[in-house]
């Protein structure tokens, strides 16, 4: 009978144990089935490509290395250097010899090198060495101090050479490679990415002469890289590395680059006529930025405005009126003054360009023909002397006998007007920079030296005392 009862009651309670099992895990099953639920999220259609469709930018920069690596060559200049009479006295009071580095691009087979304009300045030699130690002197075919490129032959066939890529084409954050020889280190590759595009970045030494509208990257350039390749994944030239942002004169982040489309413009100009063509819209300019949008009470924040017009614009012509803000150029946004530049700065008098303006809110496009410095497409015999001063004579017979001259032009009439404060009709000019002239086709072809610079008159006043006049000649 004991066992019976025990048996009945160990059934009865084995019973329980199961059914208190069953729904034990029978909850935890329905637990864990509700989380994986809730973490797998309710499906919502998007845009996203789907990864099977995606293909992502090589980043492979073996190909583009091997075939600009041999088209970058070792630039040494050797400049004389004479002391002045302080060193003379207490050096040694010998002319020494200074020996600049840099880097230069092959872009023909036949010997034509791009380098930076800084790289050779001044430079009495220039030699050249391939990526295979093959050495060779170098001359100048012409320089352009404005875009600070110049442009160099070796006489050599069959050289490995880059070709040239549209930089308007660059996009921000695609791979680039910087190829040049920092350091006196021959043939470096760095890899970064376009950082930014027509960056300004007022170079003190330029004084506001320099066009700036350079690529931006963070590949590594150092002393030594400037005149270097900037090239693309394709191994294609996108620009000539020419600066770097530091205080410590090494690369700290950021580097500049004269973009191809700028670089390959002055060459060209450079090889077939010898001086670069300078292009201009005709127009007064001001960056439209937040500053001067709220000062002069604009709705837009971007662009360049047209304050007013050059003597014989072209865009004046064209149907461009004052307080139009200039947006585009061709397919190049304006949103800033340095693209307007940039965009200028690749182009020759006579092309004709397509303007986009905004113009009390509304979109107008016009096209306009582009001009030189005087608002022609050609130079007249004439033109700078005319221009940057006026209309001149030949000194007049009484007044160099007045001060025992054989040299001088007369100012007949003041045609610049920011000169008016400065000198006067009448005025005798004797010298343009170094240069003594005695007649008005000399004023002309000494102004033509100093394009793109700085020069200084001397001048004879009508009250018979020497004055010194600087005016800054028009490229």
């Amino acid at each position: 009978m004991k066992k019976t009862v025990s048996l009945v009651l160990a059934s009865i309670l084995g019973g329980i144990l199961t059914l208190l099992g069953y729904y034990y895990f029978s909850e935890q099953f329905q637990i864990n089935t509700r989380l994986e639920a809730a973490d797998s999220g309710k499906i919502i259609q998007t845009k996203f490509v789907p990864a099977t469709t995606y293909e992502a930018e090589a980043t492979d920069f073996t190909k583009a290395a091997a075939e600009t690596l041999n088209a970058v060559v070792h630039v040494k200049n050797r400049t004389t250097y004479t002391p002045n009479t302080l060193e003379f006295f207490f050096g040694n009071g010998r002319t020494q010899e200074v020996v600049g580095t840099g880097s230069g691009v092959i872009i023909s087979p036949d010997g034509y090198i791009v380098t930076n304009n800084h790289v050779i300045k001044g430079a009495s030699d220039i030699e050249i060495t391939l990526n295979n130690n093959k050495m060779y002197k170098a001359e100048v075919i012409g320089t352009h101090p404005n875009s600070d490129i110049a442009l160099v032959k070796i006489d050599a066939s069959n050289l490995p050479f880059i070709t040239f890529a549209d930089s308007d084409n660059v996009r921000v954050g695609e791979w680039v490679l910087a190829v040049g020889n920092p350091f006196n280190l021959t043939s470096t590759v760095t890899a970064g990415i376009v950082s930014a595009k027509g960056r300004d970045i007022h170079l003190p030494e330029t004084r506001n002469r320099m066009i700036e509208s350079f690529i931006q990257t963070d590949a590594a350039v150092n002393p030594g890289n400037s005149g270097g390749a900037l090239v693309n994944t394709r191994g294609e030239l996108i620009g000539i590395n020419t600066a770097i942002s530091s205080q410590t004169g090494s690369y700290v982040g950021y580097s500049f680059a004269v973009p191809s489309n700028i670089a390959k413009k002055v060459v060209e100009d450079l090889m077939e006529f010898g001086d670069v063509k300078t292009a201009y819209l005709g127009i007064v300019p001001l960056e439209v930025n937040g500053e001067t949008s709220k000062e002069l009470g604009l709705k837009e924040s971007e662009g360049v405005l047209v304050k007013g017009f050059s003597t014989n614009s072209r865009a004046e012509r064209a149907g461009l009126e004052v307080n139009d803000i200039i947006i585009g150029l061709d397919d190049v946004k304006v949103s800033k003054y340095s693209n307007l530049e940039g965009f200028l700065s690749a182009k020759r008098p006579g092309d004709v360009v397509n303007v986009k303006v905004l113009r009390d809110g509304v979109e107008k496009e016009f096209k306009v023909r582009l001009s030189n410095q005087f608002g022609n497409e050609t130079i007249g015999e004439l033109d700078f002397s005319k221009y940057l001063i006026g209309d001149l004579k030949k000194i007049p017979k009484s007044l160099a006998n007045e001060y025992r001259l054989n040299f001088g032009v007369q100012i007949v009439k003041l045609r610049n007007n920011f000169l008016k404060n400065k000198i006067s009709e009448g005025d005798v000019i004797l010298r343009i920079g170094e240069h003594r002239v005695r007649d008005v086709k000399e004023v002309e072809s000494a102004l033509r030296k100093y394009k793109g610079k700085d020069v200084s008159i001397q001048l004879l006043n009508k009250e018979g005392f020497v004055d010194y006049l600087k005016i800054t000649v028009y490229q």
